[in-house]
């Protein structure tokens, strides 16, 4: 690797699972890619929902310990590859990297600087900063592969979202509302409820002050939503099964509650209804796949139809990336959560 490269490098881990005070700063090596690897120098890391999860234990670690956080990540790439198969591979190649191409990436993230296989890269148009990519991928990635495949939304389909005015609640009803769905969204606040309106949302129900079964049949004239994408996990879970019409689909898309307990297969057929548990990277395996969604999210944010709103950029400290965690989970926050690295 170039001399340039520091040989060590700050990152934020945990070594046990627990609240966000397990989070520690650490001073590690720099990670040595291997043949097939990619080093990018972070420039933003996006905070998800998974974060939480994997540092809680709800996703047990399985990579040994120290565990460092993150799933995403934009910067810049300060080494390549050398193994001679992959240069020579046509889907490597069509992406023409050069040490200084901004990409965006898969991988543990809270760190200065992540090794990751060459296929969890995508580089970035010129039209998309690292600051952007870092807010939008992995939610805006989460919302189109859901809306396109977990449901098919169609137009005039009435499709709840909930927690509607969080960042992945306003990119799903976002792509519903250009998809010409009619979208009922949930929120806490009236405030949240603005939000959740100037991002496409037809009808929006404040949980805390309203009975969200009894608002959903009213809106829908009795008939129920046609499909819900719920992140909230266990404490909307039951409601689901009484908002939803014959044959809905109902996408599970987040635990923020707490996990969706089990249920017989038989609840299913009350309603002949569909339940689906999708993960984003299983929509994002081969080229096509990777190439089509990533292109067609860029495209959106670029010609304005699809919002990305960016609640806070956090320092890189471990007051900050803890802060990250707590207000996720706290549901103050409207918008992406940012570490902003450098």
């Amino acid at each position: 690797m170039s001399s340039s490269i520091p040989p060590t490098m700050r990152a934020f881990v945990i070594n046990e699972h627990g609240d966000s005070s397990v989070i520690k700063d650490a001073t590690l090596p720099t990670p040595q890619p291997g043949p097939g690897e990619i080093l990018v120098k972070l420039e933003y890391t996006g905070i998800n929902f998974i974060d939480t999860y994997q540092r809680k234990g709800v996703y047990p670690n399985q990579a040994g310990w120290p565990l460092i956080l993150g799933t995403e990540g934009a910067g810049e790439i300060v080494h390549l590859p050398t193994d001679a198969q992959v240069l020579e591979d046509p889907w490597y190649k069509s992406y023409n990297l050069q040490v200084g191409t901004k990409v965006v990436i898969r991988g543990r993230t809270y760190a200065e600087y992540a090794a990751v296989p060459w296929k969890h890269v995508s580089p970035l148009p010129s039209s998309i900063s690292t600051r952007v990519a870092a807010a939008s991928f992995t939610q805006g990635l989460t919302a189109l592969t859901f809306v396109t495949e977990a449901y098919a939304a169609k137009p005039g389909d009435w499709i709840l979202v909930h927690t509607a005015a969080g960042g992945l609640g306003k990119c799903t009803q976002g792509l519903l509302a250009n998809i010409g769905a009619k979208v009922i969204g949930t929120t806490s606040s009236e405030e949240k409820a603005r939000i959740a309106k100037s991002h496409g949302a037809t009808e929006v129900i404040i949980y805390t002050k309203e009975d969200t079964v009894a608002r959903v049949l009213e809106i829908t004239k009795g008939e129920g939503i046609h499909a819900v994408y719920d992140g909230v996990g266990k404490d909307t879970w039951e409601n689901n099964f009484k908002l939803i019409q014959r044959k809905g689909t109902i996408v599970s898309v987040g635990n923020a509650s707490g996990v969706v307990p089990p249920f017989p297969p038989l609840k299913l057929t009350e309603k002949n209804l569909k339940v689906t548990r999708p993960t984003l990277f299983n929509y994002l395996v081969t080229q096509e796949e990777i190439q089509k969604y990533t292109s067609e999210l860029w495209d959106l944010i670029a010609a304005g139809k699809l919002k990305i709103n960016i609640h806070k950029e956090y320092p890189f400290t471990e007051e900050g990336v803890r802060a990250t965690h707590d207000d996720i989970v706290g549901r103050s926050t409207v918008g992406k959560l940012l570490l902003k690295v450098v």
